[in-house]
């Protein structure tokens, strides 16, 4: 398994969306919408790939200042999921983050997701809130030396 960052608005790019949309999207009824996407323009998308050249998760990471950036948007494809991809695929950008500079990594998590990430020493911040109808947790993590 490897990860790569994936350049915006490229196929590689269009393949990590599909993944996105069906994992994260399309079970709560949602769908992206342009806008949202051409958002994303200055974000850096990362991909995890099998051996075999298989996308099997992806994530964005947003710069928020200049020691802060924010982990949104975690999907691994149903089939991959508790075996180890999406932690492989945090792990690999808490480096690539600490290497840009950044030393505080910010998300918010799904209540489902929220031991996932208490695992990968990521802490919850303040109460519960609602985003895209769901419940979710503000959680961040102080970034260390890879």
């Amino acid at each position: 398994m490897y990860v790569v960052q994936v350049p915006f608005a490229s196929p590689p790019f269009d393949e990590l969306l599909a993944l996105r949309d069906q994992v994260l999207r399309q079970p709560l009824g949602l769908q992206f919408h342009l806008k949202d996407i051409a958002e994303e323009w200055d974000s850096i998308h990362l991909a995890s790939y099998s051996d075999s050249g298989q996308l099997l998760g992806g994530l964005v990471l947003k710069p928020l200042d200049e020691e802060t950036i924010k982990m949104r948007q975690v999907a691994v494809l149903p089939m991959a999921q508790k075996k180890g991809v999406g932690s492989f695929l945090v792990r690999e950008a808490e480096k690539l983050a600490y290497t840009l500079g950044f030393r505080q990594m910010h998300l918010h998590a799904r209540q489902e997701a929220v031991s996932f990430y208490k695992k990968l020493g990521y802490n919850k911040q303040g109460k519960p809130f609602t985003e895209v109808g769901i419940r979710h947790y503000a959680m961040s993590k102080k970034l260390e030396t890879p």
